[in-house]
């Protein structure tokens, strides 16, 4: 981010909330509405966009200084909303390839990748945004852009980074016609990893060979 960009923010933090604010909005609304499956297939090409363009947000608060509430303490927003709903309906969505292997830390010497899944990734993250949008609406538009900022470095960050490197995974797969052969052993349940840090197999349903009649994607005809 040149100086200039960087003075221009520090000299309208109003225009940079609203931005900020406009850009979360737009991402929980999709995400949201993606959730309903009534385009089930353009869901992941469309999940793509959507956190590719979160994260445009993200690194933004990450590229600024410090956020300083004006509280010492944070205050009450209130009972954070059900996202359990939402969590189904995704892995619904996302069947069969919701599952994912991820390092958690990659300048952790010889991390084990664990298994995670896509719909609670975006749920938590959800959850992080809502939370900061509570403050927002409120007109604590300081203590929103700490949380945001804080949340993003500590949370939502790491893993809308981690859903969107597994969904522009499966969108090459089809693209590239390199299908994934199967998926198992990627379990949410069992994140044991072996002394080479591999992840440890478990029985898991063998997925077609073409993940493209899933995701509702057209292969490419080279």
């Amino acid at each position: 981010m040149s100086d200039a960009t960087l003075n221009s923010i520090k000299n309208s933090p109003d225009d940079f909330a609203v931005q900020i604010s406009d850009q979360i909005e737009s991402f929980v609304v999709a995400v949201t509405e993606v959730a309903k499956g009534d385009d089930p297939d353009s869901a992941v090409p469309y999940l793509l966009l959507e956190v590719s363009q979160l994260l445009l947000a993200g690194g933004r608060l990450g590229a600024h200084e410090d956020f300083l509430p004006d509280e010492r303490y944070e205050p009450d927003v209130g009972p954070e909303p059900d996202v359990d709903e939402l969590r189904e309906r995704l892995a619904a969505l996302l069947n069969p390839v919701d599952v994912y292997s991820e390092v958690f830390d990659p300048y952790v010497p010889r991390s084990a990748p664990v298994a995670c899944r896509i719909s609670d990734d975006l749920s938590d993250v959800l959850t992080d945004l809502r939370h900061g949008m509570a403050h927002y609406r409120a007109g604590r538009v300081s203590e929103a852009l700490w949380w945001w900022q804080f949340s993003y470095l500590s949370n939502w960050g790491p893993t809308a980074s981690a859903s969107l490197r597994a969904l522009q995974s499966l969108v090459a797969h089809v693209r590239l016609d390199k299908p994934l052969d199967e998926l198992d052993g990627l379990d949410t349940d069992s994140n044991a990893a072996d002394e080479d840090g591999s992840l440890e197999a478990e029985a898991g349903a063998v997925m077609a060979a073409e993940i493209g009649g899933p995701l509702g994607m057209r292969q490419s005809e080279a």
